[in-house]
């Protein structure tokens, strides 16, 4: 139950990010979402996969890791990967782009 409410924060906290975005975050979604293993995709393995990106550390030791992906117009789609404090990602949420 608290993995949730952290992911669901997570979420919420993604949901307010826009504009550009830095530096080694953009990554093509079908990249994201074959190379990324819940419960086995490592935080070393997403570092030397897709780079450092955008991220929350929580007090409990959960991190949540925000990539984007190119989507047309200028938009991005995101691609939200919350991480254990074993360093394993546990769970993952695309949001598609925003209505132009």
């Amino acid at each position: 139950m608290k993995t949730r409410a952290l992911l669901l924060a997570t979420l919420v906290l993604a949901g307010c990010a826009t504009g550009q975005s830095t530096p080694g975050t953009q990554v093509a979604a079908e990249r994201l979402a074959t190379s990324i293993v819940p419960g086995r995709t490592t935080k070393a393995e997403l570092l030397a996969s897709f780079g450092k990106t955008k991220s929350i550390v929580f007090d409990s030791g959960f991190e949540a890791w925000l990539y984007q992906s190119p989507a047309g117009s200028g938009r991005f789609a995101e691609f939200v990967i919350l991480i254990d404090p074993a360093g394993v990602v546990v769970k993952t949420r695309q949001r598609p782009p925003s209505a132009p």
